[in-house]
Parts: structure tokens; C-alpha cells; sequence
């Protein structure tokens, strides 16, 4: 049995292409340069879960055709990660119930802050809202059989990444950072997949540049790598050219099914 990893979004903060930007990758004809904000959807027979619902994703959901949906597990509260999360009513209707929402203690406060009037139990008559049982996790849990292992990264006030285990494979998710240590490094050594934030050659304060994400994934040594929260700055053919084979930038609309047999372990 495998797991099906769909990249929904790779991209920024601000979309790519960016209001009002002419440069070659906001006007490329190259699909793999147009980019939504950042998510992945997991799936395998019997569970379906997406990390992150960003302001693109119900365009996500209608342009993937997903209409199965068992949870919801969030990284962090910036705005490009979690604002699309009302969408997530309509999901209450295809699945027939109530679906439970994860995140780490001080991401929940503000997500509940935000969708103040999401709850449990449905609203009166007339009113359509989402219907969400809220989990805050400070451990491992599980998602019907995907195992999830959250691990705190260096990102603004809180950013959660996590370790993903099935039971014939493994992948890690970290698409905001701009620290990591040592212990993390050593949770995620050696899986399937390593998908971590690589936003653009030059550096930045709150996330991995090129440079330093492509050193911590040596570190890692996954059997396959890939770069998300890309901005504007990379073109797609480019940075593929320029990466070993082994790391490469994510797009949206790649599929992967993991195991993958096909990957050699990183050197």
C-alpha cells in the first residue's frame, strides 16, 4: 500500500505570478513557474489529509478534483498557510461529519482566534459554517494510517514541521524555516522524502535560501529531496539545471507515490 503526495501549492507568501510583476517567471508560459501558496495533500485507500489550507485552497481542491478529506493537520498561523480554512465546510458535506483540525498549541490559539465562529456542533437553521473538532498536539499522533511527528523549526513565532510515517514509508515536511537542529536533522535522516523551504538564491531572515536548504538536506540524506515555498526570483528550468538530481524544486501538480524505487539514497 502506497502513499500519494500531491504538491497543491509551492509557492510564497504572494503567489506566484505576483500582482502587478513583470518579470520572466511571473509572465513565464512555463506551468511549473505558476504557483499557489504552499500545501500538500496526503492520501492513501483509506485517509486523505492536507497540511495547510492557504488562501488558494479551494482553487486547489476544485482544480485537483479532491473530494475526499478525513483531516486537516496545520505548520504554522501565517496568513499564506491557513486563511483558506472556511472552505473546509464543504468538505463537511461530502464527508458526512464533523472534520478534525491538528496543530501545535500556539498556532490553534490563533487559528481559533481567526475562525472565531467555527465549532463543532452545526450553527442554527440557515447559517452554513464549517463544522471542525480542534486538536492540539504536543506529541505524535495519528491519522487514520498515517503516523505524524511534529517537529518545532526556527520560523517566526511557531512553525511546526512534521515527520510523516506509513508503514512502508517515511516523508518529511518543513515548508517555512530558517533554523533547524541537530535533533531534527537526526528525525528526519534517511526518508523516502524530504520536502523542505527554499525560497530564493539570495537570503532571507525567516526561511532557507537555496544554499542553506541544499546543506541541510545533505545532511539529511533522504532518498529524494524537494525545494517548496518558492518565490519569483527562480525560475523552475533553471534551478533544475542547476541542482543535483536527487534535490529538485517542487511544482504544482506533482504527484509522487511513495515508496519510491526508482530513488537512490542521497550521498
Amino acid at each position: 500500500m502506497s502513499v500519494e503526495v500531491l504538491f497543491a501549492g509551492t509557492g510564497t507568501s504572494v503567489g506566484i505570478p505576483m500582482i502587478g510583476c513583470r518579470c520572466s517567471v511571473c509572465t513565464s508560459s512555463d506551468p511549473r513557474n505558476t504557483r499557489c501558496r504552499s500545501s500538500v495533500y496526503l492520501s492513501t485507500p483509506t485517509t486523505a489529509v492536507i497540511i495547510d489550507t492557504p488562501p488558494d485552497f479551494r482553487q486547489q481542491m476544485l482544480r485537483y478534483k479532491i473530494e475526499r478529506l478525513n483531516a486537516v493537520v496545520f505548520t504554522h498561523a501565517h496568513a499564506d498557510h491557513f486563511l483558506g480554512f472556511d472552505d473546509i465546510r464543504r468538505f463537511n458535506t461530502l464527508m458526512g461529519g464533523v472534520i478534525p483540525a491538528y496543530a501545535d498549541p500556539v498556532t490553534m490559539l490563533e487559528i481559533r482566534r481567526v475562525f472565531h465562529y467555527i465549532q463543532e456542533i452545526p450553527a442554527e437553521k440557515g447559517l452554513y459554517r464549517p463544522l471542525v473538532d480542534f486538536r492540539e498536539i504536543t506529541a505524535p499522533f495519528t491519522i487514520g494510517d498515517l503516523k505524524f511527528t511534529p517537529v518545532e523549526v526556527e520560523h517566526g513565532k511557531r512553525m511546526t514541521g512534521y515527520r510523516i510515517d506509513h508503514a512502508e514509508c517515511s516523508m518529511g515536511y518543513v515548508p517555512d524555516c530558517c533554523g533547524i537542529s541537530q535533533q531534527a536533522i537526526e528525525l528526519f535522516q534517511g526518508m523516502d522524502l524530504m520536502v523542505l523551504d527554499g525560497l530564493r538564491y539570495r537570503p532571507h531572515p525567516q526561511h532557507f535560501d537555496i544554499v542553506a536548504s541544499v546543506e541541510v538536506l545533505r545532511m539529511i540524506r533522504a532518498r529524494r529531496s524537494l525545494l517548496t515555498h518558492i518565490c519569483h526570483d527562480i525560475d523552475h528550468a533553471t534551478l533544475a539545471g542547476e541542482l543535483p538530481a536527487d534535490i529538485q524544486p517542487a511544482y504544482d501538480g506533482l504527484r509522487l507515490q511513495l515508496p519510491d524505487d526508482s530513488a537512490e539514497p542521497s550521498p
